[in-house]
């Protein structure tokens, strides 16, 4: 009998572990971690059955082989860490040899952390261009209560992170809509700029874009180098909100023109989807808030459900 229970011992040690809510970034994934979930365990109980623990060899947690996988958790070195504003950061991961993530566009990627024990989980979206070679970068806000936060603000240099995907992404082809209109809030510009950087590189792609950029203050507009040179293209735009500035005078006089201050509203967002040169397609990205702020003007300025895309 004691044989007996030492060994349904080890089979409830290899059962697997079911997830706990942080574990869920909340970003729909599929499959999500409740997904994998049910996969391994179906593949337990079908080992436990069968009594042959050699069926579970193939349960890959994370591995090391540089791909990244939506179902297990693939290892990527930091390579280098630069801080953009006081909460938020640039990170750059290697990828072997000339390899790229190969990435729709706005794809996301899922990060795990592990914090005082608890396994955290949260989406982002990688920032840097869909064919680049040897790397990717990816822009996070650090939030000073922030469970996930607090790991990735211990990263330096070399330290290795696990990331899974990629999931999710805006289904978008070259001269489809006329206009896009970006609505980006902070972070929210993640997901904009690898379709920004996809038009712009494509000398076939006469898509217009009116970005709209949501910020606190002229200080903490992210990547403003990138988004200058973007645009400097006849067919990109850029406008800035900001909602903690009382007035234009003090910003570079290059950022005058194309810059509101206050908040992102009904009334202001009638006068951007107004001076859009075709019926714009929108692309939403930011807190929920925020997302549910945006459709509610839209369709006060007009714009349907069907013509909206919220990452």
């Amino acid at each position: 009998l004691q044989a007996m229970s030492d060994s349904e011992q080890d089979w409830l040690a290899l059962r697997p572990q079911e997830p706990s809510p942080s574990q869920c970034c909340g970003s729909g994934c599929k499959p999500c971690i409740y997904d994998v979930y049910e996969k391994e365990l179906a593949q337990w109980e079908r080992a436990k059955a069968m009594q042959d623990k050699s069926l579970l060899m193939g349960k890959r947690e994370q591995s090391s082989n540089s791909e990244l996988n939506p179902d297990t958790f693939t290892a990527f070195s930091v390579s280098s860490v630069e801080q953009l504003t006081e909460d938020t950061y640039q990170y750059k991961f290697e990828l072997p040899g000339k390899s790229s993530l190969r990435l729709s566009l706005g794809q996301h990627i899922v990060l795990r952390g592990v914090v005082n024990g608890l396994e955290v989980q949260r989406a982002y979206t990688p920032i840097s261009p869909r064919n680049a070679e040897g790397y990717f970068e990816v822009l996070i806000k650090c939030y000073e209560a922030g469970l996930m936060s607090q790991y990735i603000k211990t990263w330096k240099r070399g330290d290795v992170v696990f990331w899974r995907g990629p999931f999710g992404g805006f289904p978008y082809q070259p001269n489809k809509h006329g206009e896009l209109l970006m609505l980006a809030s902070g972070t929210g510009l993640a997901p904009m700029i690898p379709i920004l950087q996809s038009i712009t590189d494509d000398e076939e792609d006469e898509t217009f874009v009116t970005l709209v950029g949501c910020f606190p203050t002229f200080d903490r507009i992210y990547l403003k180098p990138l988004l200058q040179d973007l645009a400097r293209y006849w067919n990109i735009r850029i406008f800035y909100v900001l909602s903690q500035e009382s007035s234009l005078e003090k910003l570079p006089q290059s950022y005058q023109e194309n810059t509101y201050t206050g908040c992102l509203n009904e009334d202001l967002m009638k006068t951007i989807v107004n001076s859009c040169r075709r019926k714009p397609f929108v692309l939403i990205c930011g807190s929920s808030a925020f997302n549910e702020d945006m459709s509610r003007y839209l369709k006060a300025a007009g714009i349907e459900e069907n013509s909206c895309f919220v990452f």
